[in-house]
C-alpha cells in the first residue's frame, strides 16, 4: 500500500453517500472508569485488531471503543472497495479532500462518545487513516462544528495520532478564528508519533502536520519521532502513549 502515485479522479457525486459502519469492539476499564477513548483503525483494517492491543496496555482507567469503518471504494486503489474512514487519492494539501466522508466518520465518533457519563474525560485517537480522522475530529471540536455546518456538541480532552497526517490542512486556520475556538485549540492536548522509516505515510507528512497544528494555535501538542519505526507500532511508542494519557487525563492508574 502506498499513498503516492497518480491520482484517479472520482467524478462528480450528485447524491449523498450512504455510510454503513461495521462492528464496534469495546474494551472495558479494569479499574475505576475515568476516561473513554474512541480508537480508529487504519486503512483496510477493523476495530478488532486494535481492541486486542489496547486491552494489554497498563491503563486500567480507560474504556476503549474501537469501531470499524465503512467499506467503500477508494480512489487511491482505483476504486477498489476497502474499509476506510473517508476517500483519499494522495496526501498532498492540494489533493481532493473527502470532507463528506470525514464528517460522517467524525459524527460516528461523536455518537459513540455522546452516551458516556458526564464526569468521564473523552478522547479520540487512531493509527494512519484513523489518526487523520482523529485530527479531523479535533479540528471540528475546536471549530465547534463539522465541515457541513452541523454543531460539534462534545468536549474533547485528548487526541492521539500514530503514523498519520492532518487532512484539510489548508482550511485549518479558518476553523480556529475567534477567541472561543482559539482557546479550545490552545488547550487541547494532542500527541503525534511518527516513524522516520515509514514508507506508507512518509515521515514528512507527520512532521508537516505537527508544524501546521502548532503554527495555527494548537499549543498543547507533543510530537515524537522514532528513527527506525516503519508503518506500524512498537512497545516504546505505546509506552509513550500510556504515560502521556496518564499525565494529560490525570488518571489514577489503579485497579
Amino acid at each position: 500500500m502506498s499513498f503516492s502515485g497518480p491520482s484517479v479522479g472520482t467524478g462528480g457525486r450528485a447524491a449523498r453517500r450512504a455510510f454503513e459502519f461495521g462492528r464496534t469492539y469495546v474494551v472495558k476499564p479494569k479499574g475505576k472508569h475515568q476516561a473513554t477513548i474512541v480508537w480508529l483503525h487504519g486503512l483496510g483494517d477493523n476495530g478488532s485488531s486494535w481492541s486486542q492491543l489496547l486491552e494489554t496496555l497498563p491503563l486500567p482507567n480507560i474504556k476503549w471503543i474501537c469501531p470499524t469503518s465503512p467499506a467503500q471504494p477508494l480512489t487511491l486503489f482505483g476504486g477498489f472497495p476497502t474499509t476506510a474512514w473517508f476517500d483519499v487519492s494522495d496526501l498532498s494539501e492540494d489533493a481532493h479532500q473527502d470532507e463528506e466522508g470525514m464528517d460522517a466518520s467524525a459524527a460516528h465518533v461523536l455518537s459513540l462518545l455522546s452516551t458516556e457519563p458526564p464526569n468521564i474525560k473523552l478522547g479520540v485517537g487512531g493509527f494512519s487513516m484513523g489518526a487523520a480522522t482523529a485530527l479531523y475530529s479535533a479540528s471540528c471540536f475546536t471549530h465547534g462544528k463539522f465541515g457541513n455546518g452541523n454543531a460539534y456538541s462534545t468536549h474533547l480532552d485528548a487526541v492521539v495520532g500514530l503514523s498519520g497526517w492532518l487532512p484539510c490542512a489548508k482550511d485549518l486556520s479558518n476553523k480556529i478564528e475567534g477567541e472561543e475556538a482559539a482557546n479550545r485549540a490552545s488547550s487541547l492536548p494532542i500527541l503525534l508519533c511518527h516513524g522516520k522509516a515509514d514508507d506508507v505515510v512518509r515521515f514528512r507528512f507527520g512532521e508537516k502536520s505537527a508544524q501546521k497544528l502548532s503554527s495555527t494555535g494548537f499549543k498543547n501538542l507533543t510530537f515524537k519521532a522514532y528513527d527506525s519505526l516503519g508503518h506500524y507500532t512498537i512497545p516504546e511508542e505505546m509506552d509513550e502513549v500510556c504515560s502521556w494519557l496518564t499525565s494529560k487525563l490525570e488518571l489514577e492508574g489503579k485497579l
